[in-house]
């Protein structure tokens, strides 16, 4: 059980992954004078897009997602409605957060706000997908042994490594380098995008390595 577990997430994982590549590759065909650098935004959103679109698509095939007790229309829009509303606020939330730690209060307010809407998708839309729109159920994951299961370990490492990610890209932009990937908010977002790669490709191996150690409570 564990092997199919583990297996299913790498498969899943690996197929994100290709997504940020693939998000990177088709606007370089399609937009005139595209670099990660030159149109930092449109790279942005095409990767942030792609991996929204992808996340949904793969947790919803394999099941993932919390069960519905309710199948009624309403039920559903209701919760489709309260995800929208928390990845927003979640939007908003890492928007200030950023700001506290130093970013441009109203200059460069659209590039802070593309970096929280990179984080949110990298960090709420996966909680969104895999726990629904349950704060409870988000407080218990990201609490001491609060996993039940690999995804919400998966969680835990990609989410982590994510904002680290997005955290160790600040440290660049002060020094007197003058390189275009100083540029506010590209090194950060650059940072926020190999952290969640590098915990996509790092949750798998984690898990199966301490397996045996891992032991999760019944829900």
């Amino acid at each position: 059980m564990w092997d199919v577990e583990i297996r299913g997430m790498a498969s899943a994982h690996a197929i994100i992954a290709a997504s940020i590549f693939m998000a990177t590759i088709m606007p370089a065909v399609l937009v005139e004078k595209f670099s990660v650098y030159g149109t930092h935004l449109v790279w942005l959103y095409s990767v942030a897009g792609s991996v929204a679109v992808v996340n949904i698509a793969v947790f919803w095939l394999l099941g993932i997602s919390p069960p519905t007790k309710k199948n009624t229309l309403s039920y559903k829009l209701s919760k489709l409605f309260r995800s929208c509303v928390y990845f927003l606020l979640s939007c908003l939330f890492f928007h200030t957060v950023v700001v506290l730690y130093g970013a441009p209060l109203l200059e460069s307010a659209l590039e802070t706000f593309s970096l929280a809407v990179l984080l949110s998708t990298f960090t709420t839309l996966r909680c969104l997908c895999i726990l629904g729109p349950n704060v409870q159920a988000w407080i218990r994951v990201f609490s001491r042994d609060g996993a039940m299961s690999v995804w919400d370990t998966s969680l835990q490492i990609t989410t982590g490594c994510s904002v680290v990610g997005a955290w160790l890209g600040a440290f660049p932009i002060p020094l007197d380098w003058d390189r275009p990937w100083q540029v506010w908010p590209i090194s950060c977002s650059l940072g926020t995008t190999i952290g969640f790669l590098t915990g996509l490709l790092t949750a798998p191996l984690w898990i199966r390595w301490h397996r045996k150690q891992l032991t999760y409570k019944l829900k």
